[in-house]
């Protein structure tokens, strides 16, 4: 617990300690390491008796694509703590007694590197077996049976390897849905009504957790991965990118699907269809060749101009006395009066910038 003072947690002894680290680096080793600072500063406007506020932290395990350097975090007049429920799941918690202004700064350095997987490379990865059992399990908004197993038996119907039923729920998800700009943040990622209601429209919470879900139920193991965009995009889709340093509602989740022999393989459908919307001049139809290309590269591949949090569902948060949330990817608030919707910019003010380093 630190009061009235900044303090820093580093990580990246930790990870450079860990051999996992470089087993991975055969995605990684094609480009150059990038380094970003995230700062965050955050308010809660109408704060009544004690304010507590949440923040998640960029992934701190081992990946192929990102390494956590280091955090740095200062609650003013409050205290914060960090606290780790996993190597995958990590958030600043800030509590603020009545009386006291409920404001808090927070600095995260983060490196990424593009990751691209090289099919022609097949090993011997192997999932362990309790991983699998916890990433093809069912969770509150992504269940497994019932519409969803029978939408993902006729989706990989006549397919036999993970890979193919796996690239048979991508290209689904790709001709079958929707982004929807009315939808509120990154969406609620509930696949059972959107099956059950035939509309197959969302962002990215929602689709990408349709094909985790369709994975999951034929058997594959899937995950969403909750993060931010940071920079804008050095290839030829400017809307898969950040358009200033100025970051706040730049969250987006990603997927991953883990294929033995190739280990997990990033996916994501949901910037498919965010290109088919968004670029120029909009509504592009499926066979424009930008289209085409971002589809295929992003069925094993990412450009990390992103950063990310972490695969958990169902959060529930230290201290809370409200239900889990459904993802954490954004900021959480509580006071008195209760949880403060995070996209509510009248109680609970926040601003995320970012700057690469150049140097």
């Amino acid at each position: 617990m630190m009061n009235r003072r900044r303090f820093l947690v580093g990580s990246g002894a930790l990870l450079a300690a860990n051999p996992f680290v470089m087993k991975l680096s055969r995605f990684a080793d094609r480009r150059p390491w990038r380094t970003f600072t995230v700062r965050t500063h955050l308010e809660v406007l109408r704060p009544r008796g004690t304010t507590r506020v949440w923040l998640p932290l960029p992934l701190q395990g081992a990946t192929a694509y990102q390494r956590r350097v280091a955090d740095t975090v200062d609650p003013g007049e409050g205290t914060a703590r960090v606290v780790t429920l996993s190597s995958e799941l990590s958030m600043v918690v800030a509590t603020w007694p009545p009386g006291v202004r409920p404001a808090l700064s927070a600095e995260s350095q983060v490196s990424t590197c593009d990751i691209h997987v090289d099919w022609r490379e097949q090993g011997d990865r192997k999932i362990e077996a309790a991983d699998r059992a916890r990433f093809v399990a069912a969770t509150r908004m992504i269940p497994t049976d019932g519409i969803v197993r029978k939408t993902a038996l006729a989706v990989t119907q006549g397919n036999r390897s993970d890979l193919e039923k796996a690239r048979a729920i991508y290209d689904w998800i790709v001709e079958n849905t929707f982004r929807d700009p009315t939808v509120q943040g990154c969406g609620l990622g509930n696949i059972r009504f959107m099956l059950e209601t035939n509309n197959l429209g969302g962002k990215c919470a929602d689709l990408n957790a349709l094909f985790v879900g369709l994975a999951r139920a034929a058997g594959i193991p899937a995950r969403d991965v909750y993060g931010l965009r940071v920079a804008p995009s050095r290839l030829e889709c400017k809307s898969l990118g950040v358009k200033s340093e100025v970051v706040t509602t730049s969250q987006h989740c990603r997927a991953e699907v883990h294929l033995d022999g190739y280990g997990w393989v990033p996916v994501d459908p949901a910037d498919v269809r965010k290109v088919i919307l968004e670029e120029p001049p909009g509504k592009l139809p499926m066979d424009d060749p930008r289209v085409q290309r971002t589809r295929s590269r992003l069925f094993g591949s990412w450009e990390m101009n992103w950063i990310a949090f972490n695969y958990a569902h169902d959060v529930t948060l230290p201290e809370s006395t409200h239900a889990p949330l459904v993802y954490f990817m954004y900021p959480q608030a509580e006071t008195e009066d209760g949880r403060i919707d995070s996209l509510d910019p009248e109680h609970f003010k926040y601003e995320i910038t970012v700057q690469e380093r150049t140097s």
